[in-house]
């Protein structure tokens, strides 16, 4: 791949590009931060979501850097997401609206249903709603395909440049793909060298969507925020600290989350590495200026040990839901 290119093009033509700051688990002071510290080391792709409820803060910062000149909101790209509690086709524009609200933007580039399983919430702010034994209400008549010509209407009225899916398995996805008058233009899960979803791959490949993986770096994040809100501690994926990794890192003069960042991009796989730390930050974007062998990318290829990590387990009942898209390998 040639170093100067920091896109992939979208099947519409957009270019979105190959690293963006995920926001996951940022408080509004966190993202404001981290999303300053992105913009000056060189980022313009800012992944945020309606769940994260900090869209707003990076809302802010996004109107400071364009109204003070140093951006265009045309160099930006900024992806958000549909929450579990939208997944209705009268919601769609109502939750749609309310982000862009909240970012201070006339459009976004990249609007993804979150999830495939709806849950039913009471207003706008139960995004995790419970019934009076504390079971959590899960949608059991959501139709992804009328859910997705909702999204479709988006991209008409311009509130969304492309449209696309978040957590969906292949089966999911053709459904949709199918039917659809506007296809899905990226497909964001989770991907790192553990679990590198080479058949997911391959079917995305052949209905050219594009693959954004969250957790790339194995997100050891989820340790330090479960213990501060007294959350069962999750499985990660300690792909950090694999020697392999680690030799690879060491012949570049890199570090092991250069190397892994590098290793999907060379994929063509778009990552969102997710920090606070601005040195992290913008370790992270340092990977357009070497290049793996191809020795070097079997090596790495050879890692994957399918061990999924995000499997919404702890939402009680979802597992358990006909549309669980984890059900079956991709």
């Amino acid at each position: 791949m040639d170093n100067s290119h920091f896109h992939l093009n979208l099947f519409n033509g957009q270019q979105i590009p190959r690293i963006g700051l995920g926001t996951w688990q940022c408080t509004a002071d966190e993202v404001k931060e981290a999303v300053n510290a992105a913009l000056e080391t060189g980022y313009r792709h800012i992944d945020t979501a309606y769940l994260y409820q900090n869209e707003e803060a990076i809302g802010e910062v996004i109107q400071e850097w364009i109204n003070s000149g140093k951006l265009k909101r045309e160099e930006l790209f900024i992806t958000t997401k549909l929450p579990f509690t939208g997944n209705q086709p009268e919601k769609v524009e109502h939750f749609l609206k309310l982000s862009l609200e909240n970012l201070k933007l006339e459009y976004v580039d990249l609007y993804l249903i979150h999830f495939p399983i709806g849950f039913r919430g009471e207003d706008d702010h139960d995004l995790f709603p419970r019934d009076d034994n504390g079971k959590l209400i899960l949608d059991f008549d959501s139709n992804m395909i009328t859910l997705w010509k909702a999204m479709e209407s988006q991209v008409e009225a311009g509130r969304a440049k492309a449209i696309g899916l978040s957590n969906f398995n292949s089966h999911q996805i053709e459904r949709i793909v199918q039917t659809s008058r506007i296809k899905p233009a990226n497909l964001q899960v989770e991907m790192h060298a553990y679990f590198q979803q080479k058949r997911l791959r391959a079917y995305c490949k052949k209905h050219d969507i594009v693959i954004c993986a969250y957790g790339p770096l194995g997100s050891k994040g989820r340790v330090d925020f479960s213990a501060r809100y007294g959350i069962p501690k999750p499985q990660v994926a300690d792909v950090l600290d694999d020697p392999v990794v680690a030799e690879i890192a060491n012949a570049h003069m890199k570090t092991s989350a250069q190397v892994l960042l590098r290793h999907l991009i060379q994929l063509n796989v778009v990552v969102i590495p997710k920090s606070v730390s601005q040195s992290r930050i913008r370790e992270n974007y340092e990977v357009f200026d070497f290049v793996l062998t191809a020795n070097e990318m079997e090596k790495l290829s050879q890692l994957d040990k399918n061990n999924r990590t995000f499997i919404f387990d702890e939402y009680d009942g979802v597992p358990d839901h006909p549309e669980y898209p984890f059900i079956i390998p991709y």
